[in-house]
This record gives C-alpha cells, structure tokens and sequence, in this order.
C-alpha cells in the first residue's frame, strides 16, 4: 500500500498520523490553544544565576520562568566546535557566562511540563525544507538517514562550497536528490530568516518573541512529505487550502499529491486511525501474543509494566518473558 500522509482539523486541534504501508508510523496532536513552543526563539532576560545548579532562569514572556543549564550556553570562544562538542568538552561556569539582567537569545528545546518551566538553549537552529541552519556553530553535517556514502559525500561538497564564514547547516532526508540551485535557495533562505531574528533581537525589548516555528499543519508537510509519499489527505476546506498554497510555494514537485477529503466518514475513521490512536493511547496495552502492558505517567517518570497475560509460551519460563519483552 501506498505511503500516506493524513490531517484531521477541528476548530480545537489538529491530528496527523503517518501511514506506511497502510499502517499509522507516526501521529503528532497540536490543541489549537496550546501549540508547541518547541523550536520557538525569544529574546530572554536572565533572572537569576544558580552556581550551585549550573543553570540560570530566563524570563521568556511565559507563566514560568525558563530553564538554562551551563551546557545549553553558546560560548564565543568555542565557536568553531559543535553543539555536541561543546558539550563533550569542559564548559566555563555559568556565572562566568551569563549576568543577571542580561539580554539573551533562546530557544524553547523542551515544553513546559507541570510545575516547570520550558527547557531552553542559546544553541538556535532554524529548520528549512531541506537544510537547518545553525548559527552558533561552524559545522557541516549530514542526515544519518541519507545512507548512500556516493550521496553523503556529494551533499557535503555542495554545502562545504556554499556555506560562508560562521554558522553551520546540516542536510535534512528531504535534501537527498537535491540540486545545487535549491539547496542554494533554501540555505539563502534560512539566512535571511536568521538576519530578521537579528534585526528583531535589537529592537525589541525583552521578554519578546523572536520566531515561531511553523504550526503543525505546515511543519508536518515540511518534515514529513518525501518522495515515497504517495497522497496527502486534509479533511478541512481551510487547511486544505492554506497547504496547498505552501505546497505551491516551497515544495511545487509535490502539490498535486495534496487532496481533499470528501468521504462520508470521519477521515481518521476512514484509514483505521481512529481505532489505533485509541489502542496505544490506553493504559492496557495488548500485545500480539497476549502480554499486555500497562502504562502509568507520573510528574516524575512514565512507568510501563510487561505482563505476560494469557501467553504461556511453548517451552519454557525464559523464553515465554523473553519473548514477551520482544513484543513489548
């Protein structure tokens, strides 16, 4: 069966279940009220300096104060190593880093969960359709899941030659195939966005939104639609309409793959996503063999316990938990 890509919109949120080979692979939810902050950039000020924690709070405009640990701090002097580098490496304290009443500029990296505040760093990257952009860093890097050694390596010339003089950018999946001229277009792109964050970032006093990420609509087209992907479905009008036109815009080789909706029945009715997202979101799971697991979630940790249920197994005790952890 064909790769798809299926939207249900409702005034209240928007779900999306990727389907591979007639299966649901991946479903992302976004509550229209409560979208995603995550990859969002603010212009922050530091209120407080925790030596004792190695971390800083940060005033982003939101209920609660930002979360900064010492390693999610872009230092100058290491600017030529990457993020992942810079955090092997020894880092400078963070009261020699960052002052209290100091202007920073962020990045959401994880949502505010309970009683915290967002996860933030000032390691920004702006993702492009087949390029991300990392202006802290100097570094040119390649999907793990572009697997042809030939194709890694024409990608990296390509990139090697176009980047300029700091900031780093990493080749997306979608940029496999891809020409010169586009990844030229969207490497040019993402530079311009960054100098409008720039610009933003001396403007505007803080706490101030800098950028925010594309909503799921329009993201999930972004990160989703490869050349395998067979249709994309949008059951609402609007939206059907408001991603075609972004289809038109920045991914035209895809545009006609986008349809309307029309059945009778509820599109996630219609393609069996309905029934699946109600199975793995239960806190009873059952497993193929007649194991099931059950899920608890606490502000602390998720817990999942594998029970062996009705599956008593043919040999012995081992490989009847064996086997059941396997399907779990």
């Amino acid at each position: 069966m064909p790769n798809e890509l299926v939207y249900n919109c409702t005034p209240h949120e928007v779900r999306v279940a990727l389907l591979e080979d007639g299966e649901v692979a991946e479903i992302y939810v976004e509550r229209r009220r409560e979208a995603s902050l995550v990859g969002n950039i603010y212009k922050g000020r530091v209120i407080r300096v925790l030596p004792g924690m190695q971390a800083a709070f940060v005033d982003i405009g939101l209920e609660r104060a930002a979360f900064l640990y010492v390693a999610d701090v872009a230092d100058a002097r290491k600017a030529t190593e990457t993020v992942s580098e810079a955090r092997a490496a020894g880092h400078r304290p963070i009261q020699a880093l960052l002052d209290e009443g100091q202007a920073i500029m962020v990045q959401v990296a994880k949502e505010p969960i309970g009683t915290k505040g967002a996860r933030v760093t000032s390691h920004v990257s702006i993702a492009g359709r087949h390029l991300v952009y990392m202006p802290t860093v100097d570094h040119v890097g390649i999907s793990r899941r572009i697997a042809d050694e030939e194709e890694r390596r024409r990608l990296r010339e390509i990139l090697e030659a176009l980047v300029p003089q700091g900031g780093g950018f990493v080749a997306r999946t979608a940029a496999e195939g891809r020409t010169r001229e586009e990844l030229a277009a969207d490497l040019e792109f993402l530079q311009q966005l960054w100098n409008d964050i720039l610009t933003r970032m001396e403007a505007m006093p803080a706490p101030a939104t800098l950028y925010e990420d594309l909503d799921l609509v329009l993201r999930s087209a972004r990160d989703l639609v490869t050349p395998d992907l067979a249709r994309i479905v949008v059951d609402d009008p609007q939206e059907f309409q408001r991603l075609d036109r972004f289809m038109r815009r920045f991914m035209p080789r895809f545009m006609d793959r986008v349809a309307r909706y029309e059945g009778e029945d509820p599109v996630f009715d219609a393609y069996g996503v309905e029934i699946e997202l109600n199975r793995a979101l239960g806190r009873k799971v059952w497993l193929p063999s007649g194991g099931y697991l059950i899920i608890d979630q606490t502000e602390a940790m998720t817990t999942i316990d594998v029970n062996t249920g009705g599956f008593v197994g043919a040999r012995n005790f081992d490989e009847t938990i064996f086997k059941t952890n396997l399907e779990a």
